[in-house]
């Protein structure tokens, strides 16, 4: 099982193992390189824990634990999680500061606790037959205990075409779960009968913002605590750098990083050898502003497709977005000179700053209009755009986000709207229940916080499988919790005024970035995949699809995958998302359940 994760700690390795437990561990040294092994035991033995992550304010606990009496024998924050848990027992995670993921056995009282830190930065999944109780980071580890066995869980499909992921604790692995983001648990096993329980810990509180508070006020406020999470996240006894990708987020972590620093940072950007699609001009035009010390990575077709296996291997099921590739090789090339980066994940779902956020508000307003038209000729209207001979793809599509191509509630506009690759294949719930939840809340600050809760979650296990391929441990100072907590009071006006959006973010930063950053449209990360899918030399990976020894044959029409294919390459549909879905699908399940391992699948495609 260690041995399968070997790419997240090629430092060191250690093990621990008594009747009842077995621990191991393997260590990408960051803090305390001599000192810092792991599994690590308190004073006398009696707990043992491994762990994952980084507790940025580990200092200032640890200054109180040895005032309290606890003996430290490292410079670790790993030996401070081991005496906090002795001192405060299971609500030691409320006092960590921190991304983490860790399990603490307690062999004199004979149980297991086991926490993840409250946003999801770092990995935690477990199986759990009511005999038998495992956990690691990465699922591949857990199946090679000979005890599980790699098995499709069948009603995880649907919200897997729709998202690309699983948005609750369930995975596409049978009996294979996520301890979710803010939440600890524990497994008694004294007497021989193993009881599991789970629970929140934290959770983010929307709304309650100060009405009274001027823009200035928070202006001020999400500086001071910006600047305080990114000095805190240079906590490291090896080289760091930021990955750059030139806009508003990773600019803003590169700026504010080499004043903490007092020198020229290190930054990364990857691009596509496609130039209308590739973001290196813009990020090496913010680092020659800012002075940094930049280096950068193009790739081509031939590199994604031939880096697609291995790259579902690591994320251990199906990756949702095209941007894991280039996030592999930007993570790649940073590897070679440092061990840890910063990145400016977590911002948009903060602060408002995905377009999707301000075409709700617009769409709402529409609808109210809109739907004052009967729901026959609005059905017409849908219909139409489906059917239309005279606009072209890319038009049709742009349509169909407006309220002209949606029916006008919620679950059509927003959510079947900007996530669903496949609609209406009832797979809603597990959003829908975040949404509901903060129901005094407006309705974006319900976005953000359903999109906290799921869409988030999954973005940061790419980032952290991605880069831990590489090797490379990513930390993300927009997340740290006092940042979190901030945004969640900050009132709708500042974070999306008219066409502008994360309106506070941009003012905090004005003084320190270029101007050309602050007006940059945001682009996500496009890729080039539109295209790639419609050239015949992408005929080995399509032809894939068609297999009839794949998941896809068990499970779908390959008549109708065929057709999909055809609308594509045509340009008769833009089907890429939907392609993009199948494809990750066939090649997890080569991979997984049929045995077929990457090798195999970079042969396959590097003709494409």
């Amino acid at each position: 099982m260690a041995e399968a994760i070997r790419h997240r700690g090629p430092d060191d390795f250690g093990f621990y193992h008594d009747p009842h437990a077995h621990l191991s561990h393997r260590r990408l040294a960051v803090v305390d390189v001599e000192g810092g092994r792991q599994p690590m035991s308190n004073e006398n033995g009696s707990l043992w824990i491994t762990y994952n992550g980084e507790i940025y304010n580990h200092a200032t606990l640890r200054t109180a634990l040895e005032a309290a009496g606890h003996r430290y024998k490292s410079r670790s924050d790993t030996e401070t999680i081991l005496h906090s848990y002795e001192e405060n027992g299971t609500e030691c995670v409320s006092h960590f500061r921190g991304m983490f993921a860790f399990a603490i056995w307690d062999a004199k009282r004979q149980r297991l606790f086991c926490a993840r830190d409250r946003m999801g930065i770092k990995p935690f999944y477990y199986f759990w037959d009511g005999r038998v109780f495992a956990f690691a980071s990465e699922i591949k580890a857990l199946i090679e205990h000979p005890e599980i066995s790699p098995l499709l869980a069948e009603e995880k499909l649907p919200e897997v075409l729709a998202f690309g992921f699983t948005s609750g604790d369930g995975t596409l692995f049978r009996n294979i779960r996520k301890l979710m983001p803010g939440y600890r648990m524990l497994l008694e096993v004294a007497g021989g009968q193993g009881e599991l329980k789970c629970e929140p810990y934290w959770d983010i509180q929307m709304g309650g913002e100060d009405l009274e508070s001027d823009a200035r006020s928070y202006i001020l406020e999400l500086r001071r605590l910006l600047e305080g999470s990114v000095a805190s996240h240079l906590m490291s006894d090896v080289p760091l750098g930021v990955l750059l990708s030139g806009g508003l987020d990773s600019s803003a972590i590169a700026a504010l990083t080499q004043r903490s620093a007092g020198r020229p940072v290190r930054t990364f950007a990857v691009g596509y050898a496609e130039t209308r699609f590739t973001e290196t001009g813009a990020a090496r035009d913010t680092a020659q502003a800012l002075g940094t010390r930049h280096r950068e990575v193009v790739i081509g077709r031939e590199d994604f497709f031939a880096a697609l296996g291995k790259l579902i291997w690591h994320e251990d099921e199906p990756i949702a977005w095209p941007s894991s590739v280039p996030l592999y090789f930007v993570s790649k090339l940073a590897a070679e000179d440092v061990k840890v980066a910063l990145t400016g994940e977590g911002s948009d779902e903060l602060f408002g700053g995905y377009e999707r956020y301000r075409w709700l508000q617009v769409n709402q307003t529409w609808a109210a209009r809109y739907g004052r038209i009967p729901e026959g000729i609005r059905h017409a209207i849908r219909q139409w755009l489906d059917a239309s001979t005279l606009l072209g793809a890319g038009v049709r599509r742009k349509l169909r986000h407006t309220v002209f191509g949606r029916e006008l509630d919620f679950e059509s506009l927003f959510v079947e709207n900007f996530y669903c690759a496949f609609e209406g294949v009832g797979a809603l719930e597990g959003y829908m229940s975040y949404w509901n939840r903060p129901q005094d809340a407006s309705p974006l600050a319900r976005t953000l916080y359903a999109d906290q809760k799921t869409y988030l979650v999954e973005l940061l296990m790419k980032q952290d499988q991605m880069s831990m391929a590489a090797s490379l441990e990513t930390r993300v100072p927009f997340l740290d919790d006092s940042l979190v907590e901030f945004a969640a009071r900050v009132p709708d006006r500042l974070k999306i005024q008219g066409r502008v959006q994360k309106y506070l973010l941009k003012a905090a930063l004005s003084d320190i970035l270029p101007r050309s950053v602050l007006r940059r449209k945001k682009r996500g990360f496009p890729t080039p995949l539109t295209e790639w899918l419609r050239d015949p030399a992408a005929e080995p990976v399509l032809g894939r699809l068609r297999s009839r020894d794949g998941l896809l044959a068990e499970y779908f029409d390959l008549g109708e995958v065929d057709r999909l294919i055809q609308l594509h390459r045509t340009g008769r549909e833009d089907a890429t998302d939907r392609l993009w879905r199948l494809l990750n699908l066939q090649i997890w399940g080569d991979l997984f359940l049929h045995g077929r391992r990457e090798d195999a699948w970079a042969e396959a495609v590097a003709r494409a």
